[in-house]
């Protein structure tokens, strides 16, 4: 019998995700009422807001109708408008919960969370139930369906009326037993920038297990207008976004501002607007660059962006745009270090070569190892704190180019006075071609990052080693 009165509330499971709701019920001597779904108060009690994009119902005439175990790619909202049935609930998700069952009664003052993967089954207790469920993704016969046998003796599944005397399906009594179903893999991460020094680092942190996808420009056109009907977007949980024009002399060309504006401004609306869609978290990487450098401390996630050269401006834009995603983590950087051609191997390679560099001394900052950045990247997805700005370096007190010049030829034993200290206009004087100006000041204050509990941990030593 429908309750009335009871307030708004959550009951967790023992399936991960899967969670019962008890929902206010107004009646009086008509009927009642309910709100069966309503964003901004469910989302403030802690319902994921899971954006429904589909509403479907299903009526039942006899008591004892049965129907699932469905697991289907999307996430639903599982409730009762008329009679009562008892729910059954079954982990068909890649992982240690795998098998576990949830049972419980619904009538229309309960409802049920069911996140992607989990088997949804029910049976009606009453004759003239009307099963509704929401979900957020339309149904389309290509999508990936998982299904399990009502019977299963693993499960074992205490059906109120015996499966032998219930209305089943044909197809749903020929399901495969427990120890027969694949497990739902998790929703996929797509990697952009693969071939780069973070997306390199980023290949080694997160592996190559089915649902990473590691792409390059040529796996997929960021600058496509049918970028996006390029995936099924909705299998996907997350992109982090490390492709880049990085070329910061080269923009300041004609053909350079156009090709750093399409890959940093242009590309990454694209991504903001497929991640709002779709309800993917958008990684997306930034630069010290979106900064003047005329501060006389540590730039933190809330200073105003004033770029200075077209590299920074189209970062800067960038950032705007991903910053429209719902989910999004803009992971802001400096000096990064890693697999592939940067400074400190020039530096090394001219040390053994026995060349003395001329290096600038009045650009301040630190380096970021891209192993550090790579880990702090999946530290913020594992733990998932609050979505915005990230500044993320690795540890150490901000230097200039000529100390970490120097640092570099006495660690690979060279003199570091080999390296003569200039200025930034010093070293620039007589070049051809366009210079882009450079913030003086790229040190970024990593306390927010520090406070979700990521510490960088590599070393200019451990690097060179």
């Amino acid at each position: 019998m429908t309750e009335f009165g009871k307030p708004l509330t959550a009951r967790g499971t023992g399936i991960p995700g899967l969670v019962v709701w008890e929902l206010p019920v107004h009646g009086d001597s008509r009927g009642w009422f309910k709100e069966n779904w309503q964003r901004e108060k469910m989302a403030a009690a802690g319902l994921p807001d899971f954006a429904p994009v589909q509403h479907n119902v299903s009526f039942n005439d006899a008591a004892g109708t049965t129907r699932g175990i469905h697991a289907e790619p999307w996430d639903k909202w599982v409730s009762v408008a008329a009679g009562r049935v008892f729910g059954a609930w079954v982990d068909l998700r890649e992982g240690p919960g795998f098998g576990a069952v949830h049972t419980a009664v619904l009538d229309p003052s309960r409802a049920v969370f069911v996140p992607r993967g989990v088997g949804n089954a029910y049976q009606t207790l009453e004759p003239g139930t009307a099963y509704t469920y929401l979900v957020n993704d339309h149904w389309t016969p290509h999508a990936a369906y998982t299904f399990l046998n009502l019977a299963d003796e693993t499960a074992g599944i205490p059906w109120p009326i015996p499966l032998d005397n219930a209305e089943l399906s044909d197809k749903d009594r020929a399901h495969p037993r427990l120890a027969d179903v694949a497990p739902v893999p998790p929703r996929k991460t797509l990697v952009l920038g693969a071939n780069g020094q973070l997306g390199r680092a980023l290949r080694a942190e997160l592996g190559n297990p089915p649902h990473i996808e590691h792409a390059t420009r040529a796996d997929l056109d960021l600058a496509h207008p049918a970028l996006g009907a390029a995936r099924r977007w909705r299998d996907y949980d997350t992109i982090v976004n490390a492709a880049a024009h990085t070329a910061v002399d080269h923009a300041e060309t004609p053909q350079g501002r156009t090709d750093a504006w399409a890959a940093n401004a242009t590309a990454v609306t694209a991504l903001a607007r497929i991640a709002a869609d779709n309800g993917i978290t958008l990684v997306h990487i930034s630069t010290d660059y979106v900064f003047d450098g005329t501060l006389d401390r540590p730039y933190t996630e809330t200073d105003p962006l004033n770029p200075l050269s077209v590299y920074g401006q189209t970062k800067a834009a960038g950032d705007t745009a991903a910053a429209t995603a719902p989910k999004h983590y803009i992971v802001r950087t400096s000096w990064v270090t890693g697999d592939g051609p940067n400074f400190v191997r020039t530096m090394r390679s001219l040390a053994e070569r026995g060349i003395n560099p001329r290096v600038v001394n009045d650009q301040t900052g630190r380096l970021t190892f891209a192993d550090d950045l790579a880990r702090g990247i999946h530290h913020l997805l594992r733990t998932r704190p609050p979505y915005g700005v990230y500044n993320l370096t690795s540890n150490g007190d901000p230097t200039s180019w000529a100390d970490i010049a120097r640092t570099v030829f006495e660690l690979t034993g060279h003199n570091p006075d080999r390296v003569t200290p200039v200025t930034t206009d010093e070293y620039f004087a007589g070049a051809t071609g366009p210079i882009a100006p450079r913030p003086r000041n790229s040190t970024l204050d990593t306390a927010k990052i520090t406070a979700t509990g990521y510490t960088p941990r590599t070393t200019l030593a451990d690097y060179l080693r």
